[in-house]
């Protein structure tokens, strides 16, 4: 099994450069590398952090003016006869933008950057709420029935944009679906682990990969994911309803703890955090553009916005007018990096680390290690080692749920992107089973084996940047459906959406 294993990843070596060259270019360019600050920044990220720039200057910021617009429509209780609720798309949405990143990725960021990266993490957020608010009413405004469910995102509005060719949206369709699909093993090791951990805290033991209690593990999460994903639509939105404001509940109390028994500190990390987005320190590299690379890049990499990959959560909502999710889902950007994020970035700043071996850790020695960062720096602010052990567990078990909202979540942006090819029913249930029955297996099947197989993660980092590149341009090309729109609730104060009114014809808003 290792040796097939280490055929599949060796034959995906091919991909690592092609995505390292993508996401990188043309900061792998030397003559562009040598540029103060701007030569820091990836096409990739100018693209996206321009574009969140753009709409909110189009917008006049509606991430601030309708911003308690979004809260009222979250709370507002609403059934749905077809679709769901906004609540219910927003926490969809929220279960695989909230993900594993959200403590790893903030880590690393901080890691590389240093706490500085926090503050850019903040600004990359603030201008993603607009591309995430565009995007959604682009998603919304080309949304299709299907049944009693809705169906949408950018295969859908990425056809009509581009002069109505379904080609297009095919194409946009298979990108998704192959991004999401390997992803899948990568989120799958994610909890694999994160569970094998709270069963070592629990047990006081370290278990072998080969031991029963991983085999049991992996039972639990295949049966699981295999069951929730199988009932579609409704019944990934049932657990996604409950275990989305569990988990970041759970992480932000224990966080606010870890926080409150450290409460001195506090002006430490603001100082820190604005410092050091201005003036890094010589440990993270020194230089100003660091800092500022590594937290946009974070912020735009976990909230997700303008990648196009919470267009099909933010389509399945039933809603009076389009303009409505697209509060809903700008909101979802401020919860993802704005409080979860800097709750990850609290604990690791506050512990500092890095200064003069304060802990007693090496800090040469974890850095490079996103998740010693981490629970290193819980233990430093914790004191006595029950509660650590105790706080280490916890942890771990949100970051597992973290994961398992993204594996069925993505498992069900799956088919619903897959509906743009075929609403045949064999066709989705057949889309379904590939995620649970073939890559989240391969994925456990990699953690039982002692492998990460780092070329096949390279996959989904490949296509995702090929998604960016594929819908950051549609969503600019339907600037003027998204303004019009935005007007259109603006003048009649949200009153029902027609959308010949705006000069378009589509099948839902007649």
């Amino acid at each position: 099994m290792e040796h097939i294993f280490k055929v599949i990843n060796d034959f995906f070596e091919f991909i690592v450069p092609i995505s390292d060259f993508l996401w990188d270019f043309p900061t792998n360019i030397e003559f562009y590398s040598n540029i103060p600050i701007l030569g820091k920044f990836s096409f990739a990220l100018i693209l996206l952090v321009g574009t969140g720039i753009f709409f909110s200057v189009k917008t006049k910021f509606v991430q601030i003016t309708k911003f308690k617009a979004g809260l009222k429509i979250l709370i507002k209780k609403k059934t749905s006869d077809i679709g769901v609720s906004p609540l219910a798309s927003f926490l969809l949405s929220s279960a695989t933008r909230v993900g594993p990143g959200n403590i790893m990725g903030v880590t690393g960021a901080i890691s590389v950057g240093g706490p500085g990266a926090v503050f850019w993490m903040w600004v990359s957020a603030f201008f993603g709420m607009a591309t995430a608010f565009a995007e959604s009413v682009l998603a919304q405004v080309f949304k299709e029935q299907d049944g009693d469910n809705y169906i949408g995102g950018l295969p859908f509005y990425g056809k009509k944009i581009l002069g109505n060719k379904r080609a297009a949206g095919i194409l946009l369709s298979v990108c998704f679906i192959l991004y999401a699909l390997f992803t899948l093993p990568g989120q799958t090791f994610h909890l694999f682990t994160a569970l094998g951990s709270v069963a070592e805290v629990i047990g006081g033991v370290k278990y072998e990969r080969t031991s029963s209690v991983y085999y049991i593990i992996a039972a639990v999460i295949f049966f699981s994911v295999l069951f929730t994903t199988i009932g579609g639509i409704r019944r990934v939105t049932k657990v996604t309803d409950v275990l989305v404001p569990i988990m970041a509940v759970i992480y932000m109390l224990i966080v606010l703890f870890i926080i409150c028994i450290n409460l001195k500190l506090i002006p430490y990390f603001f100082t820190e955090v604005i410092r050091g987005a201005f003036s890094p320190r010589a440990i993270f590299g020194g230089a100003f553009g660091v800092a500022l690379a590594q937290g946009i890049k974070r912020g735009l990499m976990s909230n997700e916005a303008g990648q196009g990959t919470i267009t099909m959560a933010a389509a399945v909502a039933d809603n009076e007018h389009p303009c409505e999710q697209g509060f809903v889902q700008s909101i979802g950007v401020f919860l993802d990096t704005i409080v979860i994020c800097t709750l990850t970035g609290f604990v690791v700043v506050l512990a500092h680390l890095w200064s003069n071996g304060a802990s007693g850790v090496e800090w040469e020695a974890i850095k490079n290690s996103k998740l010693d960062v981490y629970l290193n720096s819980i233990q430093y602010l914790i004191p006595g080692q029950s509660l650590d052990a105790v706080i280490k567990c916890i942890v771990s078990l949100c970051y597992g749920l973290f994961a398992f909202t993204t594996l069925i979540g993505l498992i069900l942006f799956t088919e619903i992107s897959g509906s743009f090819i075929s609403t045949n029913k064999h066709f989705i249930f057949f889309l379904r089973l590939l995620g649970a029955v073939l890559f989240v297996p391969f994925g456990e099947l990699t953690v039982l084996s002692g492998l990460e197989l780092g070329n096949l993660w390279y996959i989904s980092d490949f296509i995702n940047i090929m998604i960016v590149y594929a819908n950051v341009p549609v969503i600019l090309l339907g600037t003027g459906i998204v303004t019009k729109t935005l007007d259109h609730y603006i003048r009649t104060n949200g009153k029902k959406f027609i959308s010949k009114e705006i000069g378009i014809d589509t099948e839902v808003w007649k």
